[in-house]
């Protein structure tokens, strides 16, 4: 594979392939493994469960294919700022990479922790060893010592492999992404052979799970209940354009416009597939009485085949972690070229292409996170979503002015539907934002996650106003990467 650069020194060695695969990744983590039971409860039963799924995909189908067009016609790393910048300005651009590189951070600690709590809840049932050493409690939480350990380990291979390179990761990337579909078809193969349709019946019924009960009292309710939490699920596929400075030369990227799309719609088949099987293997009203069901009733037909999903579901986080690692750092490199950030975050390591400031802050945050305990970042949860969805909204908004402003600027891919696809995207999350911030929405933000986002972006503008005369470093500014030197897209 190639593993030549661009003058800004990153490497271009991603395919098509590692595209898919980073955003897939990101986008199912475990959360099928550690919430499929709570779906369930939320919706009142699978079907409700696998309706909202696929309503969510297709609601944001306009939004990945808004990133597919603008990726497509500016593809360098942390392009989201790019877009904003020149559309609504260098303030708004900030606020917006600000955001996305909080949602996108918090990502990273939050699989460490994930790591930590299957090791310590899960293997130490079987190998009380793990909680024999405890080191404190907090938020009620208990910390213990070697699934902090084995977290750490895990973590720290994602952070080699990023300080590696872009390739590396990719290839780290595509191994995870097979061990979750191998997952998937083990979960799949045990609901052909054990279960079938009559479990899923009744197709709503209100219930009590482990952690959470049924609050709709109808069907099209349950649906509802289900359908707002399907932003944080598939949180993930604006990983794709992060990295598009990064593509192999002669990549086809009318092809790239479209792989976004299909991520969001492999991912929702995913997500189907997974309520189903998990909710047909035994009667889906029995399933959610378990803490962690899609293991533990596994664990019920065969211990082997639960020892399989366990390993599986353990090392799931380090996708998401690793994409999103990625991600974040391209971000804080394209807020670096812009003079949003000190001019340390706009270097790139000679060697591996990697940005090295950003990648030096993620690893230290990432490494707190199994010491958090896996209670304190849960008022984070909905403040990455509510990032996430902000930093998209704006981008659609971006490309709609965009297509007023830059009319002529070559688009190997376009959005489906032209002006009418991008405003369909523009509602879509405009909406979901809403959802979160208006008082009395199901999903509205709690004062404690107010509290985050309101400080956060206290800290960014103190850190805009100290930098906002500084310009970008003259040898990090990216411009317009080329595909090739004959490549007639791009200006001379």
């Amino acid at each position: 594979m190639s593993t030549s650069t661009n003058k800004g020194g990153m490497q271009k060695t991603l395919s098509l392939w590692n595209f898919f695969t980073i955003g897939f990744g990101a986008i199912i983590g475990t959360g099928w493994v550690l919430m499929v039971g709570d779906w369930m409860v939320i919706g009142g039963g699978p079907v409700a469960a696998m309706i909202a799924f696929i309503i969510g995909a297709i609601f944001l189908l306009p939004i990945g294919a808004v990133f597919g067009e603008l990726t497509a016609a500016i593809p360098i790393s942390g392009g989201i700022v790019e877009y904003v910048d020149r559309t609504y300005g260098n303030t708004m651009s900030f606020i917006t990479g600000w955001f996305l590189a909080l949602g996108n951070a918090i990502l990273c600690p939050w699989e460490a922790i994930a790591i930590s709590t299957l090791v310590s809840d899960m293997f130490g049932d079987l190998l009380p060893i793990l909680r024999s050493v405890k080191l404190y409690s907090i938020m009620g939480a208990d910390v213990y010592l070697f699934p902090t350990v084995i977290a750490l380990g895990f973590a720290a291979y994602v952070i080699i492999q990023n300080f590696r390179g872009a390739s590396a990761a990719a290839s780290l990337q595509a191994f995870l992404t097979k061990a979750l579909l191998f997952g998937m078809i083990l979960a799949m193969g045990i609901s052909l052979v054990k279960g079938g349709p009559a479990n899923i019946q009744p197709v709503f019924a209100s219930v009590e799970g482990a952690a959470s009960s049924t609050s709709a009292s109808t069907m099209f309710a349950g649906i509802i209940s289900v359908l707002v939490m399907t932003p944080f699920f598939y949180a993930g596929f604006d990983t794709i354009p992060q990295q598009a400075e990064e593509a192999a030369e002669g990549l086809d990227w009318n092809k790239f416009g479209r792989v976004i799309s299909l991520a969001l719609l492999a991912s929702g088949g995913f997500y189907m597939v997974c309520i189903y099987s998990f909710g047909s293997i035994i009667p889906w009203t029995d399933f959610v009485k378990s803490s962690v069901p899609a293991l533990a009733c596994l664990k019920t037909i065969n211990i082997f085949l639960y020892l399989a999903m366990l390993c599986i579901a353990t090392i799931g986080p380090m996708g998401p972690m690793n994409s999103f690692y990625g991600a974040t750092s391209r971000i804080m490199l394209a807020m670096g070229r812009k003079g949003q950030l000190p001019s340390s975050f706009a270097q790139v390591d000679p060697v591996s292409g990697t940005p090295k400031t950003a990648n030096l802050l993620l690893a230290a945050l990432t490494i707190v996170g199994p010491f958090l305990g896996k209670k304190m970042l849960v008022p984070l949860t909905n403040v990455s979503a509510l990032a996430f969805i902000f930093a998209c909204t704006m981008v659609s908004f971006s490309c709609y002015k965009m297509r007023l402003t830059e009319p002529d600027l070559p688009r190997p891919y376009k959005v489906p539907g032209g002006k009418f696809g991008i405003a369909l995207a523009c509602l879509a999350g405009s909406l979901i934002v809403l959802l979160m911030v208006v008082p009395g929405s199901p999903a509205t933000l709690n004062a404690i996650e107010w509290s985050i986002v309101l400080g956060w972006l206290a800290v960014g503008l103190s850190i805009k106003a100290l930098h906002r005369k500084r310009t970008p470093a003259p040898a990090a500014e990216p411009t317009v990467v080329p595909i090739s030197i004959n490549d007639t897209r791009y200006p001379k």
